[in-house]
């Protein structure tokens, strides 16, 4: 059976591949290829201008564009060829060094000494900068814009709807009116907080040698501060450098990525389910599409379908994100290879995220305001404004003021003219109570509208 959308296993390879297109070239084994063949290729470019390895001195400009063309024109068959080295070897990255030095040595023969290729090298000094790179790229290139046009959407909600009053519910119980603006903007803040917490995170990288500690480099060019060579490398990069590791860079800044973007996940999943709940009560419409089918059975559904599709997303994200989290964030004595297969589902986790993201957009593109029934049902309650009445009947010092109210509304139907007949029975100031008689479930929305506009 040949592999295409429909006999991939993974959905995200299957019925979700148009989704994450992008992440293709990143996440999946050629991507992480090619950002390894980068790495050997900057490291050895690097070693040829220290002016100390007298050895590197015929590297040349010829090698140069050459090298710069292997890494900017690698494509599947490059790929092909370096997981052939790897069947035969039985180890990625030194596939990687094969691979380069054959590449070289078909070029130009012997003109340079193909052993500083991989030069003092571990492994994981290659995999921790392919992995930097990649968590760097994606961060500014699909996270951040993705999360951007997402907050967008929700802050035209904010600004559309930020003078519609609505009933709100605490404990699933009819509360003190608000306006669907300000609910939706309170999404709104905390999504903005993690996205300027998600620019802020610091992406690491080192490369020191086998356990961290430059044995190899100090032995063979002992005049060499190679630790300064470190963090020029990494820094010229434009990470941030880790001057202190075991074998392998300690993941915690991808722990630190992976967390912000489970607490924004999470965030939206709170928001999907908000939406879904409003879609639930009629709050919210949804916009018709004539071809759709809501049920096989029932012809006259319309499901918030999206919005149940971003939640499902975002949970398998999160939950292997934050297995990815814990687990990256330990490795026994100077390092142990159990991290190797995890931080190859990061793109996974990802990808989740990406899909779930979209379909959130999604949704709200077919949401429309129900003002009707939100205005119908302030009408039906106007026992909310028992909460302003004990209040002022409190600031003038009427005993049991609160007792008072729960006496009179609870459990009972109440109207407008209840509460005017309730306020216009009180001991309290004539210009007290013509405040209170004005008061209605639609206009009892405190500072709503001018929280979004100082805030938003």
């Amino acid at each position: 059976m040949n592999l295409f959308s429909l006999t991939a296993i993974s959905p995200i390879d299957g019925r979700y591949f148009n989704k994450t297109l992008d992440l293709r070239k990143l996440f999946s084994e050629y991507g992480l290829l090619k950002f390894r063949l980068k790495i050997e290729i900057l490291w050895l470019k690097k070693l040829s201008t220290l002016p100390k390895i007298l050895e590197l001195s015929n590297f040349n400009l010829d090698l140069n564009k050459f090298l710069i063309d292997l890494e900017e024109k690698f494509n599947e068959n490059d790929a092909y060829e370096i997981k052939l080295l790897e069947k035969k070897n039985n180890h990625d990255v030194k596939s990687i060094e094969y691979f380069l030095k054959d590449k070289i040595k078909k070029k130009f023969n012997s003109d340079i000494n193909l052993e500083f290729i991989h030069f003092a090298c571990t492994s994981e000094d290659i995999n921790n900068l392919a992995y930097a790179l990649t968590l760097k790229y994606v961060r500014k290139n699909i996270l951040i814009p993705i999360w951007k046009k997402l907050i967008n959407k929700i802050k035209l909600m904010v600004i559309k709807y930020k003078n519609v009053p609505m009933l709100t519910r605490t404990h699933g119980q009819i509360a003190t009116p608000s306006t669907m603006g300000k609910e939706i903007a309170n999404f709104l803040y905390r999504m903005e907080r993690q996205l300027k917490i998600l620019q802020k995170i610091e992406i690491l990288g080192k490369i020191n040698g086998t356990i961290g500690n430059y044995n190899a480099h100090y032995v063979a060019y002992p005049n060499i501060n190679w630790h300064e060579v470190s963090k020029n490398f990494i820094t010229e990069l434009g990470l941030i450098w880790n001057p202190l590791t075991t074998q392998i860079e300690p993941h915690d800044y991808i722990s630190e990525l992976l967390d912000c973007i489970i607490r924004f996940n999470n965030i939206l999943l709170d928001f999907n389910r908000d939406m879904w709940g409003y879609l639930s009560i009629n709050y919210f419409i949804q916009k018709i599409n004539l071809d759709e089918v809501g049920s096989s059975i029932m012809p006259h559904k319309v499901n918030p379908i999206d919005f149940e599709n971003s939640e499902g997303n975002l949970g398998l994200s999160n939950a292997i994100m934050q297995h990815i989290s814990n687990k990256l964030l330990i490795s026994r004595w100077q390092r142990d290879l159990s991290d190797s297969t995890v931080l190859r589902n990061i793109g996974l986790s990802i990808s989740y995220s990406i899909i779930s993201y979209k379909s959130t957009i999604l949704g709200i593109s077919k949401l429309d305001i129900n003002t009707t029934i939100l205005l119908e049902e302030l009408d039906k309650h106007w026992e909310v404004l028992a909460e302003p009445i004990q209040t002022v009947m409190r600031k003038y010092n009427i005993h049991n003021s609160y007792e008072i109210l729960k006496t009179f509304t609870r459990g009972k139907i109440i109207n407008k003219e209840l509460i005017h007949n309730f306020i216009n029975q009180l001991s309290i100031p004539p210009i007290e109570k013509e405040k209170l008689l004005l008061l209605t479930p639609f206009n009892y929305i405190g500072y709503a509208v001018n929280i979004i506009d100082e805030v938003i």
